[in-house]
């Protein structure tokens, strides 16, 4: 079952000035999302700042992006999918928060190799095999060791794959041998997604489906164009737009995600408020460098380039 294809966007989660969830602000980047062409709607992901929300946030976030996603989905007259992240390192609470997710009305889940403790390839596929049988609904695996410290290998990735509610996976090890060797091992049972928005062309290029993008948060048109102009054959052209976004990607990644895409949403007027702690918030040198980056990319006057 295919999720997606093109970009799904890791949206950002607004807080308010006490730090509270900011439900108002939520849908109005979704809104934004939906009506600028983005092809789902990835909630409470890194980006989302997962790890700093508790169960309840966690549960009235995604509530909130399942009834904009349907709500302004109905606008544009086309179904966008809402994907929950539901990672962590224990599986029990993987598995309770897969059915509490579920409840809550989403499409699919995303669940990031589990952290710090750093289980075995075999703890792997136990672990990916009780979170696909807790659930009905697609399962997105997402692979990112320079977070996590565990990569999973191509072997283990085609072995979980079996699973038939384990569906796509969003790659971000940045090692296009290892994403080659998941192509060759699982084909199209497995839908491969990027990871990282300054190489969706490669991935694509080894029959990967779109991505998971950070910089959809401000731009999400220029990626789903990016990912469709590829997808129908027009290579220079999506070329030209993965080259057109490394000037403003240096700047939003030259601090911890996202502290830095968090304050380019603010800048564009999005009332996202501040990263929960241990973030802080990105110098005073640094935002002058994203403004002058957004500005020449064409995103202070609505526009993106």
């Amino acid at each position: 079952m295919k999720i997606f294809t093109g970009s799904g966007t890791a949206v950002c989660t607004p807080f308010d000035a006490n730090g509270k969830f900011n439900p108002a602000a939520y849908e109005k980047l979704i809104q934004f999302q939906i009506e600028q062409g983005a092809d789902a709607i990835v909630s409470c992901g890194t980006t989302g700042e997962v790890s700093t929300l508790s169960k309840d946030e966690h549960i009235e976030v995604v509530r909130t992006a399942v009834a904009a996603a349907k709500k302004y989905g109905a606008v544009v007259g086309r179904k966008v999918p809402v994907i929950a992240g539901a990672g962590g390192n224990d599986t029990a609470l993987c598995m309770e928060m897969g059915t509490l997710l579920q409840q809550a009305g989403v499409d699919a889940l995303m669940y990031v190799t589990p952290y710090y403790n750093k289980t075995s390839q075999r703890g792997l596929v136990a672990h990916y095999t009780r979170l696909a049988a807790n659930v009905d609904l697609p399962i997105v695996l997402y692979n990112i060791p320079v977070r996590t410290a565990l990569h999973m290998t191509a072997e283990t990735t085609a072995e979980i794959a079996k699973l038939p509610n384990i569906v796509a996976i969003k790659e971000a090890s940045g090692d296009f041998g290892h994403v080659a060797d998941i192509a060759a091992r699982c084909g199209d049972n497995l839908d491969i997604l990027s990871g990282n928005d300054d190489y969706i062309l490669p991935i694509l290029s080894l029959g990967g489906v779109g991505v998971i993008s950070t910089i959809g948060n401000i731009a999400p048109k220029v990626v789903h164009d990016m990912v469709m102009k590829f997808l129908d054959g027009d290579i220079a052209g999506a070329r030209a737009l993965q080259l057109g976004i490394m000037p403003i990607m240096r700047v939003l990644f030259a601090d911890v995600n996202p502290i830095v895409i968090k304050a380019a949403l603010n800048i564009m007027g999005f009332d996202m408020g501040e990263c929960r702690a241990p973030l802080v918030n990105a110098e005073d040198a640094l935002l002058a460098k994203l403004q002058a980056a957004m500005r020449d990319y064409g995103l202070l006057n609505g526009q993106s380039a």
